[in-house]
């Protein structure tokens, strides 16, 4: 019988998301999870570098294979993925929000971060390799990220890896159903209610410099629309608009 959840643990690799590239082995019917102890070459967004310290994070590689999702629509794996990781930190912390696209916040400091990669064939996505960090015991940061936070450094104390891995993993289950049933929109819905800063106006910088503005929407591509405070409307793709620290 098929797993519907197939899971790898390595104790070192270059990166998770290019051990499930080169991966041909079983796969499970819903996801194929790989976790790995410590990532030689682990990846942040925009090309940085992903600051871990060994065996005390979640370092997660997940393959997907959603059933006829349009390419069209594959952000909706975006927000599954994002959601996943916002609920099972809000279980430990009491609240998390995701900062656009699919970052994972504890009040304005970073606890998650995910990189993705979809195989598009004809007009839908064939799969979709998702590649995830979760600060969970690690107790002090030394890179020059801006604002790490670590679910050891929010409560107090150590979680087991193993636990939050299958609450992540729980939950994504239950939003990809949704992608699965094209439930779009309803998945879309939850993650607007879960965006950081999803309410009043904030500082944002794009290449024009820095105004005040309000999230108006996330367009199902992904976009982010902004409503300045003139009342001007701007959209955004990935890494063309900075949030600023109020």
């Amino acid at each position: 019988m098929t797993e519907k959840i197939k899971t790898i643990n390595v104790e070192e690799t270059a990166s998770t998301i290019d051990l499930l590239r080169q991966y041909e082995g079983d796969e499970g019917e819903q996801m194929t999870v790989v976790t790995a102890g410590y990532q030689t070459a682990g990846r942040g967004q925009g090309g940085n570098s992903w600051e871990s310290e060994r065996n005390k994070n979640l370092l997660l590689g997940i393959k997907l294979r959603p059933k006829e999702l349009p390419a069209t629509r594959q952000y909706a794996l975006t927000e599954a993925c994002a959601l996943a990781v916002r609920d099972a930190v809000a279980h430990y912390t009491g609240n998390a929000s995701v900062k656009w696209p699919n970052d994972v916040y504890v009040g304005d400091r970073k606890i998650s971060g995910t990189l993705s990669e979809c195989t598009i064939s004809g007009t839908t996505i064939k799969n979709c390799i998702l590649g995830t960090g979760i600060n969970v015991n690690q107790k002090r940061f030394t890179s020059d990220a801006p604002n790490p936070v670590s679910l050891c450094q929010i409560t107090g104390m150590e979680t087991d890896l193993r636990e939050v891995l299958a609450k992540v993993t729980e939950r994504l289950r239950l939003y990809i159903q949704m992608v699965n049933a094209k439930e779009y929109d309803r998945l879309h819905h939850i993650y607007m209610g879960a965006l950081y800063r999803k309410d009043g106006y904030h500082r944002y910088m794009d290449a024009g410099g820095e105004f005040i503005a309000r999230i108006e929407t996330v367009e199902p591509s992904g976009l982010l629309v902004l409503q300045r405070n003139n009342g001007r409307t701007s959209t955004y793709g990935f890494k063309e608009v900075k949030f600023m620290t109020d």
